[in-house]
């Protein structure tokens, strides 16, 4: 897989997922100094409480992550789930973390890469939410209370999300919209226009966008639940899609 940029997002990890562990570390070491580069694009974490927790499992994650980094470079986005991570667990590990969204040039192409929940504009109230947990000071007062009462506040708050999904189920609110698209693709007009590429809303796919005649494609990764995920993988010829199982 060498001349390969390997892209992955939402895998949604937590010591409540061994399978999807397992996975994960598998799959590490198969790429394992055989690719150019990793980039996750936020969700990599079901929940992320601080770079302050000591659980084993964070301390078997961030292990694979140096080890991995070590060889690889490791770039970071943050999603919806692990907004607080942050440059302590970098540090750790060896990630660059990245804002979003971001440009990058692969194999002589142009890609905008984000993690995707900005484009679902249609869902005003987590809009809000997002707009609020973003700004530093919000994040500094979450952080200044006991890591006990984060784990509890990150557990009302994960399982919110769960009852929100499960109402919505694949309805429009929960989908990337026309507006959000347009809206972020509009700082990177050029002719060719480069290719979106975004996780969070869970529908993997390829989509063709036109937007004041440019065309541009907007690629989708797949999400990892039970014991299957999947990955884009980008070389000088685009864009492929591949799937994961154990």
């Amino acid at each position: 897989m060498n001349q390969t940029t390997i892209i992955i997002s939402d895998l949604h990890l937590s010591e409540n997922t061994p399978k999807l562990n397992q996975l994960f570390e598998h799959t590490l070491q198969q790429w394992q100094g055989k690719i150019d580069a990793l980039y996750i694009l936020g969700d990599f974490f079901d929940v992320w409480v601080g770079d302050d927790d000591d659980g084993s499992f964070i301390s078997h994650i961030k292990q694979l992550l140096k080890n991995f980094s070590s060889e690889t470079p490791i770039y970071f986005m943050h999603g919806n789930r692990d907004f607080l991570l942050g440059t302590q667990f970098a540090n750790q590990t060896g990630i660059t973390i990245l804002s979003s969204p971001q440009k990058v040039m692969l194999y002589g192409h142009h890609y905008i890469l984000t993690h995707g929940d900005e484009l679902c504009t249609r869902d005003i109230p987590y809009q809000q939410f997002r707009a609020q947990s973003r700004q530093p000071l919000w994040q500094q007062m979450v952080l200044m209370k006991p890591l006990a009462e984060r784990r509890l506040l990150a557990g009302q708050i994960r399982q919110m999300s769960e009852i929100k999904k499960t109402d919505q189920g694949k309805n429009d609110l929960s989908d990337a919209s026309e507006e959000g698209i347009n809206t972020l693709m509009a700082a990177f007009i050029s002719q060719p226009m480069p290719a979106l590429i975004h996780g969070h809303t869970h529908r993997p796919g390829q989509h063709q966008h036109v937007m004041n005649g440019h065309i541009f494609q907007r690629y989708v990764i797949q999400d990892w639940e039970q014991n299957s995920g999947g990955y884009l993988a980008i070389d000088a010829t685009g864009v492929h899609a591949h799937t994961l199982t154990i």
